[in-house]
């Protein structure tokens, strides 16, 4: 194999166990993600100046070598399988939003009411981080000092490989469920709902039904 100068160090990368039923990537060549926020999310990723390292982390993806992905609040667990017979963990955390945070937030987004129309529509709207910028926040992480990441591998660097496979394969599911990102930061799409309705008095008809959409997309 062809050995790697990263920008940390000289190595030499070593060939993954082939896994059966991994999450592979729906990007098989060029860029990942679909959409507007998770091409945002992505653009996250790659500004982390990681070399050889994001490649690896792409092809990771694309083969399938993540085998489980699941998204709580605040926190992103993952199994990767490399080169070590037992997988690696792999956790990525965000700094939730609070109860404040929150109902700020929706006091900005009821001034608006193409943002819950889009919402309604399965979008996230293109300029809703501009409702978050005004209370001081970002609806995702600028810099890599608003992550916290690790994993159980030996590569003593942060991010690794493993970190940004399954750092792409959220963009995916980002571009799947935009709402997950709002899980991410702390509150399901019900719970957002819920506080949107609160801020605009008597809940309205557009919070109304997008609540319903919602119930009846996660039936399916």
């Amino acid at each position: 194999m062809t050995a790697y100068w990263d920008g940390y160090g000289h190595y030499e990368p070593t060939k993954p166990i082939e896994v059966k039923g991994g999450i592979k990537a729906q990007s098989k060549r060029g860029s990942f993600a679909q959409s507007w926020w998770a091409k945002r999310w992505v653009k996250t990723l790659e500004s982390f100046n990681m070399g050889a390292r994001l490649s690896r982390g792409k092809s990771y993806a694309r083969k399938g070598q993540v085998t489980s992905i699941k998204i709580d609040a605040g926190l992103v667990r993952a199994k990767v399988q490399g080169s070590n017979p037992t997988p690696y963990s792999v956790t990525i955390k965000v700094r939730t939003l609070n109860g404040s945070e929150w109902e700020l937030l929706a006091e900005k987004l009821v001034l608006k009411p193409i943002f819950a129309a889009k919402l309604l529509a399965g979008e996230m709207p293109e300029d809703i981080d501009s409702a978050f910028k005004e209370i001081g926040l970002s609806i995702f992480p600028e810099t890599l000092d608003d992550l916290e990441t690790d994993c159980s591998c030996p590569d003593w660097s942060n991010p690794c490989k493993h970190i940004a496979a399954v750092y792409y394969l959220l963009g995916e599911e980002f571009d799947r469920d935009p709402f997950l990102i709002f899980k991410l930061r702390g509150v399901d799409m019900d719970e957002f709902m819920s506080i949107l309705g609160k801020s605009s008095g008597p809940e309205n008809l557009i919070v109304s039904e997008a609540r319903i959409f919602w119930k009846v997309l996660i039936m399916r």
